[in-house]
Protein backbone atom coordinates (compact mmCIF):
# COMPACT_ATOMS: atom_id res chain seq x y z
CA UNK A 1 0.00 0.00 0.00
CA UNK A 2 1.48 3.66 -0.63
CA UNK A 3 2.23 5.44 1.84
CA UNK A 4 2.53 9.47 1.93
CA UNK A 5 6.06 10.22 2.73
CA UNK A 6 7.65 13.68 3.60
CA UNK A 7 10.06 11.92 0.52
CA UNK A 8 7.23 11.59 -1.82
CA UNK A 9 5.99 15.49 -0.82
CA UNK A 10 9.97 16.10 -1.41
CA UNK A 11 9.62 14.85 -4.73
CA UNK A 12 6.09 16.44 -6.11
CA UNK A 13 7.81 19.64 -4.80
CA UNK A 14 10.75 19.12 -6.71
CA UNK A 15 8.69 17.63 -9.86
CA UNK A 16 6.46 21.40 -9.40
CA UNK A 17 9.35 23.40 -9.89
CA UNK A 18 10.94 21.25 -12.74
CA UNK A 19 7.67 21.94 -14.30
CA UNK A 20 7.79 25.73 -13.67
CA UNK A 21 11.19 25.80 -15.51
CA UNK A 22 10.32 23.99 -18.53
CA UNK A 23 7.04 25.86 -18.74
CA UNK A 24 8.91 29.24 -18.09
CA UNK A 25 10.01 29.71 -21.62
CA UNK A 26 6.12 28.82 -22.99
CA UNK A 27 5.29 32.05 -20.50
CA UNK A 28 7.68 34.61 -22.49
CA UNK A 29 6.87 32.98 -25.71
CA UNK A 30 2.45 33.98 -24.91
CA UNK A 31 2.97 37.15 -22.79
CA UNK A 32 5.41 39.09 -25.41
CA UNK A 33 3.57 37.64 -28.69
CA UNK A 34 0.34 39.44 -26.48
CA UNK A 35 2.39 42.47 -25.88
CA UNK A 36 1.48 45.91 -28.16
CA UNK A 37 4.75 47.36 -30.05
CA UNK A 38 5.08 50.05 -27.29
CA UNK A 39 5.30 47.76 -24.42
CA UNK A 40 7.75 45.23 -26.27
CA UNK A 41 10.86 47.47 -25.01
CA UNK A 42 9.45 49.53 -21.92
CA UNK A 43 8.00 46.60 -19.96
CA UNK A 44 10.14 43.55 -18.24
CA UNK A 45 9.57 39.98 -20.13
CA UNK A 46 8.19 39.27 -16.97
CA UNK A 47 5.41 41.60 -16.70
CA UNK A 48 1.99 40.35 -18.43
CA UNK A 49 0.77 42.52 -21.18
CA UNK A 50 -1.80 45.54 -19.83
CA UNK A 51 -4.23 44.19 -22.18
CA UNK A 52 -4.07 41.30 -24.25
CA UNK A 53 -3.20 42.52 -27.49
CA UNK A 54 -4.15 40.06 -30.10
CA UNK A 55 -3.04 42.29 -33.30
CA UNK A 56 0.17 40.66 -33.62
CA UNK A 57 -1.71 37.22 -34.58
CA UNK A 58 -3.87 39.05 -37.60
CA UNK A 59 -0.63 41.04 -38.77
CA UNK A 60 1.46 37.83 -39.23
CA UNK A 61 -1.47 35.69 -40.83
CA UNK A 62 -2.17 38.02 -43.36
CA UNK A 63 1.21 38.89 -44.55
CA UNK A 64 1.73 37.63 -48.20
CA UNK A 65 4.25 36.76 -50.57
CA UNK A 66 7.03 34.42 -49.89
CA UNK A 67 5.85 35.53 -46.06
CA UNK A 68 2.09 33.97 -46.46
CA UNK A 69 1.80 31.82 -43.12
CA UNK A 70 -1.34 30.64 -43.82
CA UNK A 71 -0.14 29.36 -47.15
CA UNK A 72 2.67 27.82 -45.73
CA UNK A 73 1.23 26.22 -42.82
CA UNK A 74 -1.66 25.07 -45.37
CA UNK A 75 1.20 23.42 -47.38
CA UNK A 76 2.97 22.11 -44.10
CA UNK A 77 0.02 20.23 -43.11
CA UNK A 78 -0.64 18.66 -46.73
CA UNK A 79 3.11 17.72 -46.77
CA UNK A 80 3.61 16.25 -42.99
CA UNK A 81 0.14 14.25 -43.35
CA UNK A 82 0.75 12.68 -46.73
CA UNK A 83 4.28 11.63 -45.83
CA UNK A 84 3.34 10.06 -42.39
CA UNK A 85 0.60 7.96 -44.76
CA UNK A 86 3.42 6.86 -47.02
CA UNK A 87 5.85 6.00 -44.20
CA UNK A 88 3.00 4.39 -41.98
CA UNK A 89 1.93 2.31 -45.11
CA UNK A 90 4.97 1.03 -46.45
CA UNK A 91 7.19 0.93 -43.26
CA UNK A 92 4.37 -1.46 -41.77
CA UNK A 93 4.47 -3.61 -44.72
CA UNK A 94 7.78 -3.97 -44.90
CA UNK A 95 8.48 -4.10 -41.53
CA UNK A 96 6.30 -7.02 -41.25
CA UNK A 97 7.98 -8.68 -43.98
CA UNK A 98 11.49 -8.62 -42.67
CA UNK A 99 10.39 -9.58 -39.66
CA UNK A 100 8.58 -12.70 -40.41
CA UNK A 101 10.81 -13.73 -43.31
CA UNK A 102 13.19 -16.47 -42.14
CA UNK A 103 15.75 -16.33 -45.21
CA UNK A 104 18.89 -14.87 -45.03
CA UNK A 105 18.57 -11.51 -46.45
CA UNK A 106 16.23 -10.46 -44.37
CA UNK A 107 18.45 -9.94 -41.64
CA UNK A 108 21.07 -8.13 -44.20
CA UNK A 109 18.12 -5.83 -45.59
CA UNK A 110 17.25 -4.79 -41.91
CA UNK A 111 21.03 -3.90 -41.50
CA UNK A 112 21.06 -1.74 -44.82
CA UNK A 113 17.84 0.19 -43.31
CA UNK A 114 20.13 0.46 -39.85
CA UNK A 115 22.77 1.77 -41.87
CA UNK A 116 21.03 4.21 -43.94
CA UNK A 117 19.81 5.64 -40.84
CA UNK A 118 22.76 6.46 -39.06
CA UNK A 119 23.83 7.95 -42.85
CA UNK A 120 23.03 11.77 -42.74
CA UNK A 121 20.71 12.81 -45.68
CA UNK A 122 22.80 16.29 -46.22
CA UNK A 123 24.98 13.60 -48.04
CA UNK A 124 22.74 13.15 -50.89
CA UNK A 125 21.04 16.31 -51.15
CA UNK A 126 22.99 17.11 -54.38
CA UNK A 127 22.05 13.94 -56.36
CA UNK A 128 18.35 13.94 -54.99
CA UNK A 129 17.66 17.47 -56.27
CA UNK A 130 19.08 16.65 -59.68
CA UNK A 131 16.70 13.85 -59.63
CA UNK A 132 13.72 15.47 -58.31
CA UNK A 133 14.57 18.60 -60.73
CA UNK A 134 14.97 16.10 -64.12
CA UNK A 135 11.56 14.60 -63.35
CA UNK A 136 9.46 17.53 -62.32
CA UNK A 137 8.99 17.19 -58.68
CA UNK A 138 10.87 20.20 -57.08
CA UNK A 139 8.90 23.06 -56.22
CA UNK A 140 5.75 20.27 -55.82
CA UNK A 141 3.54 19.31 -52.60
CA UNK A 142 3.94 15.44 -54.11
CA UNK A 143 7.90 15.76 -54.76
CA UNK A 144 8.27 16.91 -50.78
CA UNK A 145 5.95 13.93 -50.02
CA UNK A 146 7.45 11.50 -51.58
CA UNK A 147 11.48 12.82 -50.94
CA UNK A 148 10.52 12.67 -46.99
CA UNK A 149 9.09 9.46 -47.25
CA UNK A 150 12.15 8.04 -48.64
CA UNK A 151 14.27 9.92 -46.09
CA UNK A 152 12.48 8.38 -43.42
CA UNK A 153 11.41 5.33 -44.68
CA UNK A 154 14.50 3.28 -42.95
CA UNK A 155 13.48 4.85 -39.11
CA UNK A 156 10.04 3.60 -40.16
CA UNK A 157 10.86 -0.15 -40.99
CA UNK A 158 13.12 0.01 -38.03
CA UNK A 159 10.55 0.88 -35.72
CA UNK A 160 7.51 -1.07 -37.30
CA UNK A 161 10.37 -4.47 -37.59
CA UNK A 162 11.30 -4.25 -33.65
CA UNK A 163 7.55 -4.59 -32.73
CA UNK A 164 6.41 -7.18 -35.41
CA UNK A 165 9.14 -9.46 -34.30
CA UNK A 166 7.70 -9.15 -30.82
CA UNK A 167 4.47 -9.71 -31.47
CA UNK A 168 3.23 -14.02 -31.50
CA UNK A 169 2.01 -15.63 -34.51
CA UNK A 170 -1.12 -16.87 -32.72
CA UNK A 171 -3.15 -14.69 -33.79
CA UNK A 172 -2.32 -14.66 -37.34
CA UNK A 173 -2.03 -18.67 -37.32
CA UNK A 174 -5.96 -18.23 -36.14
CA UNK A 175 -6.89 -16.21 -39.16
CA UNK A 176 -5.27 -18.08 -41.58
CA UNK A 177 -7.14 -21.24 -40.16
CA UNK A 178 -10.59 -19.58 -40.85
CA UNK A 179 -9.31 -18.47 -43.97
CA UNK A 180 -8.52 -14.97 -44.27
CA UNK A 181 -5.61 -13.74 -46.96
CA UNK A 182 -2.51 -12.81 -45.77
CA UNK A 183 -3.24 -8.91 -46.86
CA UNK A 184 -6.95 -9.39 -44.50
CA UNK A 185 -4.40 -10.89 -42.19
CA UNK A 186 -1.71 -7.71 -42.47
CA UNK A 187 -4.76 -5.00 -42.53
CA UNK A 188 -7.02 -5.84 -39.83
CA UNK A 189 -5.65 -8.01 -37.56
CA UNK A 190 -1.74 -7.42 -37.48
CA UNK A 191 -1.89 -3.52 -37.94
CA UNK A 192 -4.57 -2.49 -35.78
CA UNK A 193 -2.24 -4.39 -32.97
CA UNK A 194 0.65 -1.91 -34.16
CA UNK A 195 -1.05 1.01 -33.09
CA UNK A 196 1.93 1.86 -30.75
CA UNK A 197 4.15 1.32 -33.01
CA UNK A 198 2.27 3.92 -35.63
CA UNK A 199 1.74 6.57 -33.01
CA UNK A 200 5.27 6.84 -32.17
CA UNK A 201 6.29 6.38 -36.21
CA UNK A 202 3.43 9.54 -36.49
CA UNK A 203 4.99 11.43 -34.16
CA UNK A 204 8.43 11.07 -34.87
CA UNK A 205 8.38 11.89 -38.56
CA UNK A 206 5.55 14.35 -38.29
CA UNK A 207 8.11 16.25 -36.10
CA UNK A 208 10.45 15.92 -38.30
CA UNK A 209 8.69 16.98 -41.12
CA UNK A 210 7.10 19.69 -40.21
CA UNK A 211 10.08 21.52 -38.31
CA UNK A 212 12.45 20.69 -41.37
CA UNK A 213 13.86 23.65 -42.54
CA UNK A 214 16.63 23.29 -45.09
CA UNK A 215 15.22 20.33 -47.11
CA UNK A 216 11.96 22.48 -47.59
CA UNK A 217 14.44 25.56 -48.42
CA UNK A 218 16.62 23.65 -51.19
CA UNK A 219 13.26 21.79 -52.73
CA UNK A 220 10.71 24.66 -52.15
CA UNK A 221 12.76 27.84 -51.87
CA UNK A 222 10.98 30.26 -54.46
CA UNK A 223 7.58 28.55 -54.87
CA UNK A 224 4.38 29.08 -54.52
CA UNK A 225 4.37 25.49 -52.46
CA UNK A 226 6.96 26.21 -49.82
CA UNK A 227 6.13 25.48 -46.04
CA UNK A 228 5.73 27.22 -42.97
CA UNK A 229 9.18 26.45 -41.67
CA UNK A 230 10.47 28.70 -45.37
CA UNK A 231 7.87 31.29 -44.61
CA UNK A 232 9.13 32.12 -41.32
CA UNK A 233 12.28 32.48 -42.48
CA UNK A 234 11.06 34.75 -44.91
CA UNK A 235 9.20 36.50 -42.47
CA UNK A 236 11.25 36.95 -39.50
CA UNK A 237 14.20 38.42 -41.83
CA UNK A 238 11.81 41.46 -42.50
CA UNK A 239 10.87 42.40 -39.26
CA UNK A 240 14.38 42.75 -37.74
CA UNK A 241 13.35 43.09 -34.17
CA UNK A 242 9.76 42.85 -33.91
CA UNK A 243 9.87 40.25 -31.23
CA UNK A 244 5.94 40.13 -30.30
CA UNK A 245 5.49 39.50 -33.77
CA UNK A 246 7.99 36.86 -34.04
CA UNK A 247 6.87 35.01 -31.00
CA UNK A 248 3.04 35.12 -32.64
CA UNK A 249 4.61 33.32 -35.80
CA UNK A 250 6.46 30.96 -33.69
CA UNK A 251 2.99 30.38 -31.39
CA UNK A 252 1.22 29.66 -34.35
CA UNK A 253 3.58 27.18 -35.88
CA UNK A 254 3.54 25.21 -32.56
CA UNK A 255 -0.75 24.64 -32.35
CA UNK A 256 -0.85 22.26 -34.96
CA UNK A 257 1.88 19.90 -33.97
CA UNK A 258 1.03 20.07 -30.32
CA UNK A 259 -2.45 19.64 -31.39
CA UNK A 260 -1.69 16.15 -32.94
CA UNK A 261 1.06 15.08 -29.82
CA UNK A 262 -1.90 15.64 -27.45
CA UNK A 263 -3.96 13.24 -29.89
CA UNK A 264 -1.77 10.66 -30.18
CA UNK A 265 0.78 11.17 -26.61
CA UNK A 266 -0.57 7.56 -25.55
CA UNK A 267 0.27 5.64 -28.54
CA UNK A 268 3.91 7.40 -28.20
CA UNK A 269 4.33 6.81 -24.70
CA UNK A 270 3.18 2.95 -25.48
CA UNK A 271 5.54 2.64 -28.37
CA UNK A 272 8.36 3.92 -26.41
CA UNK A 273 7.43 1.62 -23.71
CA UNK A 274 7.63 -1.57 -26.06
CA UNK A 275 3.89 -2.21 -24.99
CA UNK A 276 1.23 -4.15 -27.47
CA UNK A 277 -2.16 -3.24 -25.41
CA UNK A 278 -4.60 -0.74 -26.69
Amino acid sequence: MFRYTKLSLLREVGLWLLALVFLLPFYFLITIALKPDDEVFTTSPLAPPSTAYFGNFATVLTAQGNSNVVLGLINSLIITAGSIFGLVLLGSLTGYVIARSTRRWSRGVYYLFLIAIVLPTQLGVVPLYIGARTIGLTGSAWGMIILYTGMLLPLSIFLYAGFFRGLGIEYEEAATIDGASRTQIFFRIVLPLMSPATGTVAILAGLIVWNDFFTSLIFLGGSSNQTLPVAMYYYIGSLVSEWNKIFAIVIVSMIPILAFYLFAQKRFIQGFAGGLKG
